[in-house]
């Protein structure tokens, strides 16, 4: 073995293979030889626990390789042919081109953040988004955090901490990733304290467990999955009226954050962030990367007393967003004003459209496949909304549908190889590629992809 470990190239014999000088060529000699010496260090564990000593080639292989993956601009734009609309492990909404502009302009240069024009003075750098977020929602004021569970737990550790905070026990749920509402609880300092059933809650539950200890109510959208059949929810105006009795804020976790209505496009209906404000909640907290379309955000609307209370709190500084998340946002909020959001922002581009398009779409590219002799089929399928939105509920469309010649996974494997690379999906061993999700402009690569992945 110790032969072995003798006979491996030294570092200064790889660094003078021509691939690994081509390295050099682009990147500095202490960044190249780190990486060579790291995979020279792998080998090593490697042929100590029993493996065979790989030939040199094989180690210029492995040293060019991790540079390729390692050494590059990231995340990769790809193009999403699922059907998912709020695909998480694709980076869940794209922005309009006007938030992405947005967001470069405030990137590369000096911008106005935490400046008054007018003034000279410093100002801050929420008052302009608190305007805009106001307008659209009809709160009296509105602030952003990273994340909508950063605006959750920064709202119960700015009101709650150490007092009573009411949840319906259907609703102490966990939403994602781990995100549980008790233990949201418990790290913002919060008592938890449940009322009603699993599947039956009633206003008169939380007026019950009213005390002087408690701090707020707390309202949470069940945003990816459904409770059906013998149930009860109150209102947001029922709890309000109980809250209000009592000088008790409702806080609301709306989770996606729709400001449009859902229903009118074939879908459940969604919480509005506009009604729950006007049904008297005191603070609505929700994501802005989901059913708003922008960048991934926290968003907290509502009472201006309550928000001079949370932007005052320490956790406000470690939570808060740079300039091109509020560029990108605030050019995001813009077509809602202008009643224009379903022709400007993706997301609800992807949702309005129609049947007809999508139909039409398909068959454009089933005739560009056609002429390279490819043949596909035009079949009927759904999209779904995605992102932990809407859970269950989608709308119809169609794929176009491959058959491989061959091992479907290894296809969609040369597809995501391809630029930009493509996502696609498998069903019964066929690729089905839906046209809802393709943005418009990447019709191109999209047949270009699928025309080099058969062999």
């Amino acid at each position: 073995m110790n032969e072995l470990l003798r006979s491996l190239p030294s570092v200064e014999r790889l660094l003078a293979t021509p691939e690994i000088e081509a390295l050099e060529a682009g990147f500095a000699h202490d960044s190249v030889v780190a990486l060579v010496r790291e995979k020279l260090g792998q080998v090593r564990t490697e042929i100590l626990s029993g493996s065979a000593r790989p030939d040199d080639a094989a180690i210029v292989d492995r040293i060019v390789g991790a540079a390729s993956s390692t050494f590059v601009s990231w995340p990769n734009r790809v193009i999403n042919a699922t059907g998912v609309i709020i695909h998480t492990n694709l980076g869940r909404a794209p922005l309009s081109e006007a938030a992405a502009e947005a967001a470069k302009l405030a990137s590369v240069g000096y911008t106005d953040l935490e400046i008054s024009l007018e003034s000279g003075k410093r100002g801050s750098r929420y008052s302009h988004i608190s305007e805009l977020l106001s307008r659209v929602t009809g709160a009296e004021a509105g602030i952003v955090v990273n994340n909508n569970a950063a605006a959750v737990m920064l709202v119960l550790a700015a009101l709650g901490s150490g007092r009573e905070v009411v949840v319906s026990r259907g609703e102490a749920v966990e939403i994602g990733g781990g995100f549980r509402i008790p233990d949201v609880l418990l790290q913002s300092g919060c008592k938890l304290v449940e009322v009603g059933t699993t599947n039956r809650t009633y206003a008169r539950d939380f007026e019950a467990a009213v005390t002087p200890d408690t701090a707020a109510f707390l309202k949470v959208h069940a945003s990816n999955f459904k409770v059906t059949g013998f149930t009860s929810d109150p209102g947001v105006d029922e709890i309000a009226e109980v809250g209000q009795r009592h000088n008790i804020p409702l806080l609301y976790d709306l989770g996606s954050g729709a400001l449009l209505d859902t229903s009118e496009y074939g879908l459940a209906p969604e919480p509005m962030v506009q009604r729950s404000i006007a049904d008297g909640t005191s603070l609505a907290m929700f994501s802005g990367d989901k059913l708003l379309g922008g960048p991934q955000c926290g968003i907290i609307v509502g009472s201006s007393e309550l928000m001079g209370k949370i932007g005052s709190h320490p956790l406000m500084r470690a939570l808060r967003v740079e300039k091109s998340t509020l560029a990108s946002l605030s050019e995001t909020l813009l077509p809602y004003l202008r009643g224009s959001a379903t022709d400007e922002i993706p997301v609800w581009q992807m949702i309005s459209a129609p049947l007809s398009a999508i139909q039409e779409r398909a068959a454009t590219w089933q005739t560009s496949l056609r002429t390279a002799k490819i043949d596909s089929e035009i079949e009927e399928a759904r999209s779904a909304i995605g992102g932990g939105s809407l859970p269950g509920e989608s709308l119809p469309s169609v794929t176009l549908s491959i058959d491989p010649n061959g091992s479907p996974d290894s296809f969609l494997a040369a597809m995501r190889r391809s630029a930009p690379p493509v996502i696609g999906r498998i069903e019964n061993d066929m690729i089905k590629l839906d046209p809802r999700t393709v943005l418009p402009g990447e019709d191109d690569a999209l047949l270009a992809s699928i025309k080099s992945a058969f062999p």
